[in-house]
């Protein structure tokens, strides 16, 4: 069986540009994308994710999360754009014009609007006047953000079956709070496994600790694609109606969805 990269994007969270250059080369044979924090790029800017572009040959994923008014997270946008970033984060909570500011000021790229922050539970959603809880509101800003262009959504794997259901299968759905079975949930506090993120309907994983804290993140990398190219299969000959699957997401859940999105 011929592994590929997997649909897995790196969290580059690293404490300074030399470690995160590192994680690249050794995890980017591996997955399909690397993903530069807000952290990291205001640690070192521009010149510091074209150093990690130069170094290793996967798409680029920032995740900067802008959220101001249209005009300046449209002109944030076109300053951006020499790093011809495959993905760039929004809030959805800009609202609309916003988010159409940005898919209008960075076409080539995939805007990727954010619904829910997973730190947030339904108490944090009512302390701040959004109606909740986190499911029903990553689905409202999810149909908001497709509506004016966005092409990828980020939401949690606990929110991804049922986000899926209200965009259609041509959006991008991206999830963070990913952990392999067994590992840490960190400050995660809606996790899946990435099986289970992939079989509700994710299109992209982040994974940031479970490879890059790894004492060889190359190998952890490697690991992990290996294991999601046989979920990949599996989940392919199930929708050809051939094999069984890792249980659905509506299957496995108790009702209860405590938060959404936070890279």
């Amino acid at each position: 069986m011929t592994i590929g990269r997997a649909p897995i994007a790196v969290a580059l969270d690293a404490p300074d540009l030399a470690t995160a250059v590192g994680w690249a080369v050794a995890t980017a044979p591996h997955v399909s994308t690397l993903k530069v924090g807000l952290e990291l790029f205001d640690r070192y800017g521009q010149p510091g994710v074209a150093a990690i572009r130069s170094a290793a040959d996967a798409a680029l994923f920032l995740d900067v999360k802008l959220h101001d008014i249209p005009a300046t997270v449209a002109g944030a946008a076109r300053a951006l754009a020499p790093l011809a970033p495959d993905y760039l984060t929004v809030h959805c909570l800009g609202g609309a014009a916003m988010i159409r500011a940005a898919v209008r000021a960075l076409p080539d790229a995939r805007v990727a609007a954010v619904t829910v922050l997973t730190s947030m539970a339904d108490a944090d959603l009512r302390a701040v006047g959004l109606a909740g809880p986190p499911l029903d509101a990553a689905r409202r800003l999810a149909a908001l953000a497709v509506g004016q262009g966005a092409r990828a959504i980020v939401c949690s794997p606990q929110e991804v079956a049922a986000v899926r259901a209200e965009v259609g299968p041509d959006v991008h759905l991206i999830t963070p709070g990913v952990r392999p079975a067994g590992a840490a949930a960190d400050d995660q506090s809606r996790v899946a496994t990435p099986e289970e993120a992939l079989a509700d309907g994710a299109d992209l994983l982040v994974i940031g600790r479970p490879i890059t804290a790894a004492a060889d993140p190359g190998a952890a990398a490697a690991a992990l694609a290996h294991t999601l190219a046989h979920t990949l299969r599996d989940l392919e000959l199930f929708r050809r109606g051939s094999a069984p699957i890792v249980e659905k997401a509506q299957d496995r859940g108790n009702g209860e969805h405590a938060a959404s999105t936070d890279l």
